[in-house]
C-alpha cells in the first residue's frame, strides 16, 4: 500500500457520522477503504447519562504502508487517541480538533466503560485517489 498523493485526487467528500458506544469493549467504528485516505477533522464525545461519568477509549490500528519521506516509525500497530478518559455526566469532550490522516486499511476503534452512555460524532473527509 502506497501513501496516496493528495494533489492528484479524483474527489474529496466531507462527511460526519455518529455512534452510540453500545458495547463496553472496543469495537470497530471506521475502516478506510482501498484507494482512500481519511482526513479526520474532529471527534467529539458526549456523555448522555445524566448521572454517571463514563470512560472513553479510542484507538487507531495502523496497516502497513510505505511512507513518503519519513523513516524510523511504526508502520503498524495500535495507537490510542484516548485511553480510559473520563467524560463527566451530561458533559462533552473534544477528543480531536486538529486533523489527522488515516490510510487505506487503517481502523478506528472505540469503546466505553458503560454501554450506551457515550455518543461520538466524527467529522471527516474521504479523499479518493483512484
Amino acid at each position: 500500500m502506497a501513501n496516496p498523493n493528495i494533489v492528484l485526487v479524483t474527489s474529496i467528500n466531507g462527511e460526519s457520522v455518529g455512534f452510540n458506544l453500545t458495547a463496553t469493549t472496543t469495537t470497530t467504528l471506521l475502516t478506510v477503504s482501498s484507494n482512500k485516505l481519511l482526513k479526520i477533522n474532529r471527534i467529539t464525545c458526549a456523555n448522555v447519562d445524566g448521572t454517571n461519568a463514563a470512560d472513553l477509549s479510542l484507538s487507531i490500528t495502523k496497516a502497513n504502508f510505505t511512507s513518503a519521506g519519513v523513516s524510523d516509525f511504526d508502520t503498524s500497530g495500535t495507537f490510542f487517541l484516548a485511553k480510559t478518559v473520563s467524560v463527566p455526566a451530561d458533559a462533552t469532550l473534544v477528543v480531536l480538533d486538529t486533523p489527522i490522516y488515516l490510510m487505506e486499511a487503517d481502523v478506528l476503534k472505540g469503546g466505553a466503560s458503560a454501554a450506551s452512555d457515550l455518543d461520538l460524532v466524527i467529522s471527516y473527509e474521504v479523499i479518493d485517489d483512484a
